[in-house]
């Protein structure tokens, strides 16, 4: 068991390492209205696929224990990369639709899903009309809002293919305090709090029944880094020092107290029936 010398340690060194470049005053500014944002191409070498791939394994469970209670039979995954977080559903789905926007993972989506008449895979930019064989009961957005201007009209796109009743699963970076150069590369409009989280939902006539910050020690040292100079490239050996530590840590928080602040906005809103 590690003492709290220990744990005080490993946070400073987290914060440290996450920390790189000049030190600034504050965080990057947002894009500007009418600037673009462009979104780098979501392949296996894309700067987001760190924060999730095999450097991440203890935040990839976080995330998979945090959705799966929402998760009905006929999934729908915006923004799915390559398949790696659908998939671990497998088994108790009767219809699976994944799509995203980058013709790499595209590609790569209709060659693991070739033959399986189960599941559709589409080729889909937000806002957009979703053409899908039939409704789902959930829709699950990991990390994709955040890039969508029009984010109310995105999420009306998604409530016409839901079943009354159904569940739209929200996962977004938190709190525009947070944001910095690394927001910008990986094209994020915007970072949540609850409050404009909930603005969007509501505009769009869907119900919070979720809706709260998590990964209270993640936004800590994210924070941190962004005051300090703004954390660039996510290296994996930094990524996996931060899963090892500050992830189980704050899931041992959070099982206790509902934090006020974090790295991530979490929403499950309902579509009305």
């Amino acid at each position: 068991m590690q003492s709290p010398g220990q744990k005080k340690s490993i946070m400073g060194g987290v914060l440290s390492l996450l920390s790189s470049g000049p030190q600034q005053a504050g965080p990057a500014a947002p894009p500007a209205a009418g600037e673009d944002v462009v979104q780098p191409a979501a392949g296996e070498g894309a700067l987001e696929n760190h924060l999730g791939g095999d450097e991440a394994r203890n935040y990839r469970k976080y995330e998979y224990d945090m959705v799966a209670p929402h998760v009905g039979r006929k999934l729908l995954e915006i923004g799915s990369g390559l398949g790696h977080f659908s998939e671990q559903f497998a088994g108790r789905l009767d219809y699976l639709v994944v799509s995203d926007n980058d013709p790499y993972c595209v590609g790569e989506l209709r060659k693991r899903y070739d033959g399986n008449e189960d599941v559709e895979v589409l080729d889909l930019e937000l806002p957009a009309t979703i053409d899908i064989r039939q409704k789902v009961d959930t829709v699950v957005m990991m990390n994709v809002l955040e890039h969508i201007k029009d984010d109310v009209q995105a999420l009306r796109d998604l409530a016409a293919v839901t079943e009354p009743g159904g569940r739209i699963v929200i996962w977004v970076p938190g709190y525009m305090q947070l944001y910095g150069d690394f927001d910008r590369k990986v094209g994020h409009v915007q970072r949540y709090t609850p409050t404009t989280l909930e603005k969007s939902v509501r505009e769009a006539g869907l119900v919070p029944d979720v809706l709260k910050p998590i990964n209270f020690l993640g936004g800590i040292a994210w924070w941190a880094a962004v005051r300090r100079g703004g954390a660039g490239y996510p290296d994996p050996r930094l990524v996996k020092i931060y899963d090892r530590t500050v992830i189980p840590t704050t899931r041992a928080i959070e099982r206790i107290v509902r934090p006020p602040f974090g790295q991530t906005v979490f929403c499950v809103a309902r579509v009305p029936n």
